[in-house]
């Protein structure tokens, strides 16, 4: 199983994939089992992945783990299907929304209205979402909001302590994902592991955001084999020699 995140691994920021990832990624699914796990709602997932990946994708073998993995679908019978999701209740989703605005406002850290693009906070059902610069600003935007993670770092501890009981977390360049309390994507990869009998051992992470602080560190704490990429350039010429690898193996 290789499993990765999205944004700024397989692709830009709530970017599609490039026609060269779409094909690599395809070509993969022909030799491994491969989840995507990342912050992202399913939608985002349709928009990025799926709706790229060339007609003879093998979906049979995508494990999709959207918001962090607390929600899983897999496809069969030509349909996507749910096979959980931890959904948070009115009351924690209102908490938790009510905590990063008034957090993001006394951090000087809520934007002017003019330089929003798209929801500044999103509702995902199993998951609550502050983006600073809204869910469609640009990406070059995105990048030059917060390049070095202080910001978000400062927006994440001060809404985690207005939140005890809920996982709060730097998500992509400019978000701060909420979540029920213990679930980040190393409780996706527990769960991964768990649904498909493969051990953790035998799984390869690859994600943009392995360092101490970033979202897929909990992934590299969890003692999962991992590599780390600089973005989807990187990711795609890893993978390519990943696929010679599996498929040399193969033979």
């Amino acid at each position: 199983m290789v499993a990765f995140d999205l944004d700024d691994t397989l692709a830009e920021s709530k970017s599609p994939l490039s026609p060269e990832m779409a094909r690599t990624l395809a070509d993969l699914l022909a030799v491994s089992a491969v989840c995507i796990i990342s912050g992202g709602q399913f939608q985002q997932f349709d928009t990025q992945v799926l709706a790229q990946l060339p007609t003879d994708a093998n979906l049979g073998d995508l494990h999709l783990m959207p918001t962090c993995g607390t929600r899983y679908l897999r496809f069969y019978e030509g349909l996507w299907h749910e096979v959980y999701a931890h959904v948070l209740s009115q009351v924690q989703k209102q908490a938790a929304i009510d905590a990063l605005e008034t957090s993001a406002k006394q951090l000087g850290l809520w934007e002017p209205d003019e330089k929003v693009t798209g929801p500044r906070i999103e509702d995902r059902g199993s998951q609550i979402t502050y983006s600073a610069l809204g869910q469609a600003a640009r990406v070059d935007d995105k990048k030059a909001w917060d390049p070095d993670g202080t910001k978000r770092e400062r927006l994440r501890t001060a809404v985690a302590v207005e939140l005890p009981d809920l996982e709060v977390r730097a998500g992509g360049s400019t978000s701060i994902d909420v979540t029920r309390r213990g679930i980040d994507k190393a409780y996706g990869m527990n769960s991964l592991a768990r649904q498909t009998g493969i051990p953790l051992t035998e799984m390869l992470f690859v994600g943009d955001r392995l360092m101490p602080g970033g979202n897929d560190y909990p992934v590299k704490e969890l003692g999962v084999p991992c590599h780390a990429v600089s973005g989807p350039d990187d990711t795609e010429h890893y993978v390519r020699g990943l696929i010679e690898q599996l498929s040399a193996k193969g033979d």
